[in-house]
Parts: C-alpha cells; structure tokens; sequence
C-alpha cells in the first residue's frame, strides 16, 4: 500500500471534519465517564460510611451489653 498525497487540498476536508467530530465525541465521553466516576466514587463512600457506622454503633452496643 502507498501513501497517496493529493494534489487537490479540498479532498482533505471531508478527513478534517470527520477527525473534529470524533474528537468532540472523545472529550465528551471522556468527561462524561469522569463525572459518572465521581458520582459512583461519592455513592460509595456514602455506602462505606453507613457501613462502618452500624458496625461501630453494633460493637458500641455488644460492649454496652456485656
């Protein structure tokens, strides 16, 4: 396969315009995957919290108890 140069330059503007829209529709996936990964990472941590929150009000009323 060779490398095919045109001498006509507009040829090269369908190739320009389809790069620009792929592009775009890179940062938008890309910024979309970060605010969903922010917003699970958010969802998680709350998850977390609560979850070591019952453990520790569970051992606070084991001691109690005893």
């Amino acid at each position: 396969m060779y490398l095919y140069f045109p001498e006509d330059k507009t040829e090269y503007i369908p190739v320009v315009l389809e790069f620009i829209m792929v592009f775009i529709l890179c940062v938008l996936l890309f910024r979309w995957f970060k605010k969903k990964s922010a917003k699970d990472a958010a969802k998680a941590k709350e998850i977390e919290d609560r979850v070591l929150q019952a453990r520790k009000e569970e051992a606070e009323k084991n001691v109690h108890s005893e």
